[in-house]
């Protein structure tokens, strides 16, 4: 029956969105459908998949158009991909803003630690999408890797001008971090991370937040969780994720899932 409990993850009654993922990647190339009714078998009724760059973006949004009330779709420019942006691309990412199954803004942010762009140049695109977000009332998704301070700081500046409407993706940093980041506005989304064994603290910081500022996420095909470490990750496994967080709210993963789509829901403005 529909309603009997999956020992992997909530009941299949439940509804679980995988706020980010990157389903246009090669590695879903050959079998994307299937990956979605896995998905929707266990639950996961919403997939947000993320544009990182001209290109990403629009076969995002011809995802989120091919599996309509399923997938939705967020355009933008990877603070990693910058550097190969060609004139026109940022065009493309304000035009495609305003379609309707584009949910989001994004991802974009700052990245220390791949070399792959000037860190002046990822800043001013960083910058488009917090401008872009403003005029369009869309969120926007941001990613950090080892430039933490600087990007909380370009943060607390925009934050001073006008509220910010955000998520910090695949969130890993300190308690001090997540902190500011709850007193800018923004909410905190956990990947498969938060399954590993020696993600203790990470699991404690997870437990500490705000249930109503909270989301789970894939960032498939990457991060895939335990039991699946080292595979490729799908948005099926975002159940693993919702059960690690559940334990450290220390509620049930039935509980924990109306929560965090209760969450993304609002802060992406779906219905499931």
């Amino acid at each position: 029956p529909a309603t009997r409990p999956d020992k992997s993850g909530p009941r299949r009654t439940m509804s679980i969105i995988d706020t980010h993922c990157h389903l246009d990647e090669e590695a879903f190339a050959n079998d994307v459908d299937k990956v979605i009714a896995a998905a929707q078998e266990v639950g996961v009724t919403a997939i947000v998949t993320i544009g990182t760059d001209a290109a990403s973006s629009r076969r995002s949004v011809a995802l989120a158009e091919r599996f309509p009330g399923v997938v939705y779709s967020t355009v933008g420019i990877h603070p990693n991909y910058t550097a190969e942006a060609k004139p026109g691309d940022w065009d493309v990412i304000e035009e495609l803003a305003s379609h309707p199954s584009v949910v989001a803004l994004g991802e974009t942010g700052l990245d220390r630690y791949w070399d792959y762009a000037p860190v002046e140049l990822q800043r001013d695109y960083f910058t488009r999408h917090i401008e872009l977000s403003h005029r369009t009332g869309k969120p926007f998704v941001v990613h950090c890797r080892e430039a933490d301070e600087e990007t909380r700081g370009m943060l607390r500046d925009a934050a001073a001008s006008h509220a910010l409407n955000a998520v910090m993706h695949s969130f890993c940093q300190s308690q001090a971090s997540a902190e500011e980041c709850l007193q800018l506005g923004l909410h905190l989304s956990f990947t498969g991370m938060l399954t590993f064994r020696k993600n203790d603290e990470l699991r404690a910081l997870a437990g500490s937040l705000p249930r109503d500022r909270i989301f789970v996420e894939t960032d498939a095909p990457y991060l895939a969780p335990m039991p699946n470490r080292g595979k490729r990750n799908e948005p099926a496994f975002v159940r693993f994720t919702l059960n690690h967080l559940a334990e450290a709210q220390g509620l049930e993963p039935e509980e924990m899932a109306l929560v965090t789509t209760a969450n993304a829901c609002r802060f992406f403005g779906i219905d499931t």
